[in-house]
């Protein structure tokens, strides 16, 4: 407990808790079930970020699905995205024809996921669509509009249910805005 007391001190500002989260992810996979009925749906997560809102999300899908795994960057350790998209681990099985559903933690700028969902327009996905858990649409960069979103964020650096900072605060159970001080945004 005194793990979790110590990195909510670290916390400005509770955004979303776990039961906000738990509701409007339940909501979303009646969503997606509701709109792929009948079709090949292959969910992706996109790593690391995404990984607790992705296990969550597929089980209220109730549907068969396959699921693969992505990741890519464009951050590093920083909090300010760099522009430009590495990926780092790419998908085992092929897409062509499939329904694809791309999970991200965040869309921020935009700018990995936009990529992300043209490579693999161009690798012949039926569709391919985004989901994610927050949207900051205050940074975007690039003209992407995610398909599905939980919830909707202001221009804060957010911690907590998969999303960090210099890979800490993943495990926290909520959504929150971290206090500057801890990444040295304070002069």
């Amino acid at each position: 407990m005194e793990k979790t007391v110590s990195m909510y001190n670290d916390i400005e500002k509770i955004l979303v808790t776990r039961r906000e989260i738990d509701v409007a992810v339940k909501k979303l996979g009646d969503m997606i079930t509701e709109q792929y009925e009948g079709k090949e749906l292959v969910m992706v997560c996109i790593l690391k970020g995404a990984a607790l809102f992705f296990s969550d999300l597929i089980r209220e899908v109730s549907l068969p699905m396959v699921i693969d795994f992505m990741s890519a960057s464009s951050y590093g350790s920083g909090t300010e995205s760099k522009g430009e998209v590495r990926i780092k681990k790419d998908l085992d099985r092929p897409i062509a024809g499939k329904h694809v559903i791309l999970v991200e933690d965040i869309v921020d700028t935009g700018n990995t996921i936009y990529f992300l969902q043209n490579y693999l327009k161009d690798r012949g996905a039926a569709s391919v669509r985004v989901a994610t858990l927050l949207d900051k649409p205050a940074r975007r960069k690039v003209p992407l509009k995610a398909d599905y979103y939980c919830f909707t964020i202001p221009d804060a650096f957010v911690v907590g249910y998969g999303l960090d900072y210099d890979e800490k605060y993943r495990n926290l159970p909520d959504i929150g805005i971290l206090s500057p001080g801890v990444y040295g945004a304070e002069g």
